[in-house]
């Protein structure tokens, strides 16, 4: 007994003595402000894949062989970080907007969604690839703020394309003012977070896979005397999701200061809290004027130089926060402005090219430019030739319903892939 006795208490002791890892498989952020996964710096060129929950569903909409096939692909360049809509709000059918959607109604989901979520997310971990997964939208595409709005009662969700932007601006600007908007959200948080994925009975609060919970997609006030309530409210719902898991970073989904009625304070403000790992912005050329649909490869001298300004405005605020920054929405029309995936990508690709140069110069001189995720995946789509804008049993590509089918897309077949590819054997 007395050798058994000491036997156990050398076991105990060795155990004691056994250096315990300090680093866990979840993404996070040191104090230097540097992503860390697996004990190593993190650093990714992603890619917007919005679909993928619906790729991932049996029901309608669903491909599970092409969601195989998509990933597939995408591991083999070398990407594996997406940033993916957990669902779209509303019923079907609305113009523009994404379909088929996930709650039908408040708390009301429609399960092949669900299931697509869990499975897509599922098939991640098998590749070893990680998700951002975005809760809400400020834009009609997939519902989001007009949606609650409409569930809360304040008049029938506004659509832009047959009622105009000004009356879409007028009517999402009172979701920072809706008390029983932002409830509903915040029901919707609770009940996305607790889930369980049913294809591998792990919580996602316990599932590294996912890289961070966004807000929503570009949140934002959507006007002056909102920026008090936008603030409290993004920092009310990353201590929500905080509190329902302390595993997984936060982020905003922010454009950056376009998104915060162009002011920087107020984006500094959104990201100084603790709850909010990392930044995020977004650039948009042609959306914002940069560029011109008739005039990209000329204009594209000035893109670049409010591309670099941009950036470099946000970089001031990380570093102030030690927190990284990702690019996670930028992307650039085909050629001559068209939508066919034969057309050719040489002044997008040479956009791309410019960005990715910025963000890799940051990093080697120490900076905190973490990654990127382009806008957006477009694959092996096959584009329908009569329709501009997508329709029911049309493949999904990067762009949402509400815009041309084409227009930012990155297909399998486009050269701008080449250059993903290259990027990407450059961070290992």
């Amino acid at each position: 007994m007395r050798h058994l006795f000491l036997l156990t208490l050398l076991l105990s002791f060795l155990g004691a003595c056994t250096p315990k890892p300090v680093e866990n498989s979840f993404v996070h952020v040191n104090a230097n402000g540097q992503f860390i996964r697996n004990g190593k710096p993190y650093y990714y060129v992603g890619t917007n894949f919005w679909y993928g929950a619906i790729l991932g569903s049996e029901g309608e909409g669903g491909d599970r062989e092409r969601l195989h096939k998509e990933l597939d692909f995408l591991k083999s360049i070398g990407i594996n970080n997406l940033r993916v809509l957990v669902g779209a709000d509303g019923e079907n059918g609305v113009k523009t907007r994404v379909q088929p959607s996930l709650q039908v109604a408040p708390g009301v989901y429609n399960d092949t969604i669900l299931a697509g979520l869990d499975y897509f997310m599922n098939e991640l971990r098998k590749r070893d690839m990680t998700a951002v997964l975005y809760l809400n939208n400020s834009w009609e595409w997939s519902g989001g703020y007009s949606v609650y709005l409409q569930w809360s009662g304040h008049g029938k969700a506004v659509v832009p394309v047959i009622d105009g932007w000004p009356a879409y601006m007028e009517y999402v600007k009172q979701f920072q003012q809706s008390d029983s908007a932002k409830v509903l959200f915040a029901n919707y948080v609770k009940d996305i977070v607790t889930r369980t994925n049913r294809y591998n009975q792990i919580k996602y609060v316990d599932d590294p896979t996912l890289m961070s919970w966004q807000i929503g997609n570009e949140p934002r006030a959507f006007s002056d005397e909102n920026k008090e309530p936008f603030a409290k409210w993004m920092a009310d719902v990353a201590a929500l999701i905080k509190s329902l898991d302390s595993n997984h970073m936060i982020s905003s989904g922010s454009e950056g200061s376009w998104g915060c009625e162009g002011d920087i304070a107020l984006y500094e403000r959104v990201h100084a809290d603790p709850n909010i790992d990392y930044l995020n912005i977004h650039i948009w050329p042609y959306n914002w004027g940069w560029v011109k649909a008739d005039s990209l490869k000329e204009l594209l001298p000035r893109a670049k130089e409010n591309t670099k300004k941009y950036i470099n405005d946000h970089m001031v605020v990380a570093q102030k926060y030690k927190k990284p920054v990702v690019l996670e929405e930028f992307g650039f029309p085909r050629d001559g402005f068209r939508f066919s995936k034969s057309t050719s990508t040489e002044v997008r690709d040479e956009y791309y090219q410019y960005v990715f140069d910025l963000i890799r110069q940051d990093r080697e001189n120490g900076g905190l430019f973490a990654g990127c995720n382009f806008w957006a995946w477009g694959g092996f789509a096959e584009q329908n030739p009569e329709h501009i804008y997508w329709e029911k049993g049309d493949d999904y590509t990067g762009d949402p319903a509400q815009e041309e089918q084409g227009l930012n897309s990155v297909f399998a077949t486009d050269t701008t892939v080449e250059i993903i590819k290259t990027e990407n054997a450059k961070l290992k």
